[in-house]
Formats: C-alpha cells, structure tokens, sequence
C-alpha cells in the first residue's frame, strides 16, 4: 500500500514493529523467569517432607512418610523434565517404574522406596534450584528493563547451566538404565521359555504317552472280554498291550530326560554329556574338566545348551565328526562346540541358536557363533559360574 507525498513520489510504509529475539530465545527467557515459583514449589515441598519424615522416623510413621515423599518427588522430577524439554529442547529420558517386589509385605516395599535413587537426587536437585531460581529470575528480570540487546546471550549462559542440572541430577544413570532394561528382557526370556516349555511337555504327553495309554487301556478292556470267549486272541491282545506298555514306558522316559535327565543330577555334567554325545548321529568327542560342580540352574542350562546344539549337528551340519569342550575359567563356564561340517550358521537362520541365545542372556552368559560358510563351525557359550550348595543334614553351605 502506497500513498503520494507532496512532491508525487511513492512513500511504502513501514513494517509493524516487531520484538527481535527468535522463538528460542523467548521459551528460555519463559523458562528462567518460571524458575523461581517451580524452585519454590519443589524447596517447599522437599523441604517439609523431609523434615517431617526425618523427625518422625523413630515413630511408626516416619519411614512410611519418606517413602510417599520420594514418590512426589519423582513426580517433580518428571514434571522438571517435560519443562526442559518443552522450553529448552533438552531430551532427557524417563527413568524407570520403581521396582515392584511381590510378595515380600509391607517391609520389602517400604525398603524399596526408601532406597529410591530417582528420588533422592530429585530431592537434591529441588534444594539446589531454590538459590538459582532466585539469581536467575532476578537477573532476566532486570536484563528486560536494563540491558535488552545483551538479554540472549545471557539467558542462553544461565539456561545452559540449567540444561546441565537437567541432565546431571535428573537423566537417569545409563549403565543402571542400561541394566534395569536387560533384566526386564531378560526376565521376559525366562518367563517365555518356562511357558514354552510348559506347553512342550504338555503335547508331548497329550500326543505320546497319553494316546498309548488310552489306547492300552481299550485293548485291555477288549482282552478282558475275550478272556473266556476266545483265550487264543485276549493273549494276544495282552502281548500287544505289553508292548505299547514299553513304548509308553520309552516316551515317558525321553519326556524326564528333555525336562531334566536323572544322569544329569547324579552323575554331573561328564557323565550327562557323554551320555547325549553317545546319541548324536555324528561321532563327538567330550572333554570335560571341572574341579567341582556348578549350581544346578547353570548345570541345567549347560546340558541343554550342548543338547541343542548336537541336535542341530545332527540335522544340518552334514559333518563327519564334532567335539564338546567344557571347562571353568576364572567365573565362567566355557562351554565350546565344534564341528567340521558345511557351516553357514546363524542365531538368525532358524535353526534354534536364536532361542540358545536368549536363554544364555537371561542368566548373565554369552553366545558366540563362528560358522563360515564351508565349515567349520565353532559355537562358543559361556554362562556365570556359581558354586553348588550342599544338600543334606549336617553339609556346610558354600
């Protein structure tokens, strides 16, 4: 829009004024400017339940205080986060949920809270804000007034102290993070594989043993009428019961020895090893060299670990002869398998070394798989070390 002065020439108008600072400039100038009631919110708050839980611990009251003081405090904190994140683009994640203990009473989760790290740091950082928030809203206040062209890059300086609090007090600690989620997985592993297991044993017994024994139970039923009518075919309808009784026999013992093998908890590892080796369709050599006994969860996993993976030899390999290698290193059971097959295997290729893999990871072990395509392949576990317990009246606990 233009207009004509006196002269006849054009004159534009000019622009509607404006403020000159960028959008981020005004969220951090919005941010300092609320630190002051956000750090007297959280002093106030940290302030007078700790004290009151502080004071009151020698009662029955006081610890229970604490605890529902560090869970507001973790909602401060939280509170905290989704300001700097929304005001100084500062990404910092949620720690994890507090854990849950099930089962061990009202004592157990009282103990659990009150060893709450997130909210005792969260408490910390309320305490260190109120001084802070104070300097900061003071001085953005008066650089408002008194020195607006110097005002961002002072309040890019003071907010850049508070992205430093955000993530120093209030980020959750990585390699504890780092840790929680692991067991988490690793819980779900083992609750995973306990189920599957469950179900495996469920259809092997509805599929095998049980259908023999129906069907046992009918032949003996029919022989049982025949007995005085034709003794020629009820003998022979027993003969056959007998022999599906073996066979009902044979699945039920394969059943206990995939749960787990009797040579196993008597014998140990060499001798449960030695066992499975000698059914494998591939010649293998077992060396085992333990001074003692593991525990028998890791004992467990160790049989079935070389179980598997003999079966896959079996299988896939097409290998002429394969070893099994055990053997304790420091706090580690080293468990190596060896083949001198085709190779080209992979946890991703389907041939359950995925599944090895989890469970190994559920209980602190490693799985490392070495199987260039040709052969051979070397398959490497290895699983925490931790000592038997004596079992027995009078025997000394490790």
């Amino acid at each position: 829009m233009t207009s004509s002065s006196s002269d006849g020439g054009d004159e534009r108008l000019p622009r509607p004024p404006a403020f000159g600072f960028p959008r981020q400039t005004w969220r951090e100038i919005a941010h300092l400017l609320a630190n002051l009631p956000m750090g007297i919110l959280g002093f106030v708050y940290a302030f007078i339940w700790l004290v009151l839980g502080l004071g009151l611990a020698i009662t029955v009251v006081g610890l229970p205080l604490l605890a529902l003081g560090l869970r507001g405090s973790r909602l401060y904190g939280a509170l905290e986060r989704r300001r700097a994140r929304a005001l100084l683009t500062v990404r910092v994640d949620e720690p994890s949920r507090l854990w849950h203990p099930g089962g061990g009473g009202f004592l157990t989760w009282l103990w659990a809270r009150l060893r709450d790290p997130v909210g005792w740091r969260t408490a910390l950082y309320s305490f260190l804000r109120l001084p802070w928030a104070v300097l900061t809203f003071c001085l953005t206040l008066v650089c408002l007034f008194v020195a607006w062209p110097v005002l961002p890059w002072i309040a890019r300086g003071l907010t850049n102290a508070d992205r430093a609090m955000v993530r120093g007090l209030l980020s959750p600690s990585d390699e504890l993070e780092r840790r929680i989620a692991e067991l988490e997985s690793d819980r779900g592993t083992v609750v995973d594989t306990a189920a599957a297991d469950l179900r495996r044993i469920e259809r092997d017994l509805h599929d095998g043993a049980q259908a023999r024994l129906v069907a046992l139970a009918m032949g003996l039923g029919l022989a049982k009428e025949k007995v005085l009518e034709d003794p020629g075919a009820a003998a022979a309808m027993v003969d056959e019961a007998h022999g599906e009784v073996k066979l009902a026999l044979q699945e039920l013992r394969d059943l206990a020895r995939g749960i787990h093998p009797a040579v196993l908890t008597d014998r140990g590892l060499d001798a449960a090893l030695s066992s499975v080796a000698a059914r494998c369709t591939v010649p293998v050599r077992v060396s085992v060299d333990l001074p003692e006994r593991p525990a028998a969860a890791i004992e467990g996993i160790a049989y079935f670990t070389v179980s598997e993976l003999l079966q896959n030899i079996s299988k896939h390999s097409g290998a002429r002869t394969a070893s099994i290698e055990v053997r304790r290193t420091d706090e580690r059971l080293l468990i190596q398998v060896r083949d001198d097959g085709r190779g080209g295997a992979s946890p991703g290729g389907g041939s359950g070394l995925a599944g090895l893999a989890e469970r190994l990871g559920s209980v602190d072990g490693l799985f490392v798989v070495d199987s260039p395509v040709g052969g051979p392949t070397a398959v490497t576990a290895e699983l925490p070390w931790r000592d038997r317990e004596a079992v027995g009246p009078g025997l000394p606990r490790r």
